[in-house]
């Protein structure tokens, strides 16, 4: 099991190369200069040229690319923002608490959410409660997180005065953007767990535990949903990543200063460090997501743990 773990950590290394290239591409292609952000439109022709050959913006495509990879991956260095010429690493940690806390709260409510109402769903399937809670759950994947937020802070700010529309100072603030970025999670959710509990409720020990006469809830409770959660667990860590990435919408609607917010706002000034190390740094946390949901599959599931013993 070490090993395993050891190798896909080894693994984190190729992929955010990988990702670092990808952006560095994307921004390097775009159209814009950063010389020109930093001086402004009033400078002069030979001070941008002085500034391009000292940010060595007028070196090779693959001289750019790895001078910035050796300065990640080796010095962990994302370096400076255009704009206020701070690091961009302080910019981003900064930022982040509110990001993660807004996912974590996000995923937890989801999880929370999602897999009793896949486990209800799965326990009559075909019925009208199955279709009730499906039709739930696909009308909560198909509604745009930004159209929803609007709503909520319609109905439950601006009419009825029940929670503030913004900010993400204490427990009355999280409400509303919870709710709005983790409606798409728990639909997905429920449908992997009616799923994945279907299958198993099917399967041959399940009918043996019948047979010995425990009961229902004790069948579901103890033997299938044990064995129905490595999808869901995957589910759910696969959304906990696309929840740091998707922030974005839902910080800026309720102006909740994190990385997504930081994000929009380099990107409009074409802050391209900001952005490249904010694209790097949520593909790391996703990365490391991955490889704390691949641990936990040891532990829901022994016959994966008994394949690295």
């Amino acid at each position: 099991m070490y090993r395993y773990i050891i190798k896909r950590v080894l693994w984190l290394f190729p992929i955010l190369l990988g990702v670092t290239f990808i952006v560095f591409t994307i921004l390097y292609l775009s159209p814009g200069d950063a010389a020109s952000l930093i001086l402004g439109e009033q400078a002069t022709q030979e001070s941008l040229e002085a500034l391009r050959n000292q940010l060595g913006l007028n070196d090779p495509f693959l001289v750019q690319f790895f001078r910035y990879a050796g300065d990640v991956f080796l010095r962990f260095d994302l370096g400076r923002s255009y704009i206020n010429n701070r690091e961009v690493l302080g910019e981003i940690l900064q930022r982040l608490p509110n990001t993660i806390l807004l996912a974590s709260l996000s995923i937890t409510f989801a999880a929370l959410a999602g897999i009793p109402l896949g486990v209800i769903a799965a326990k009559k399937p075909n019925t009208a409660v199955d279709n009730g809670v499906m039709a739930l759950a696909l009308f909560g994947v198909s509604m745009p997180t930004f159209w929803q937020s609007l709503i909520l802070i319609i109905i439950f700010s601006l009419t009825l005065g029940w929670f503030p529309s913004g900010g993400f100072s204490n427990p009355n603030q999280w409400v509303l953007p919870v709710i709005a970025l983790s409606t798409a999670s728990i639909g997905n959710i429920a449908r992997i767990t009616r799923s994945s509990m279907i299958d198993v409720l099917d399967q041959d020990y399940i009918r043996t535990a019948r047979s010995k006469g425990l009961s229902k809830k004790k069948v579901v409770n103890s033997h299938a949903l044990r064995n129905a959660l490595i999808p869901v667990v995957t589910v759910i860590g696969l959304q906990f990543g696309a929840l740091m990435g998707g922030a974005v919408l839902t910080e800026s609607v309720f102006s909740i200063n994190g990385l997504g917010v930081l994000m929009v706002n380099s990107i409009r000034t074409r802050d391209i460090m900001v952005v490249q190390g904010s694209v790097l740094f949520v593909a790391f946390m996703f990365s490391i997501v991955n490889l704390i949901v691949d641990i936990l599959y040891s532990f829901i599931d022994p016959r994966i743990r008994a394949q690295y013993k």
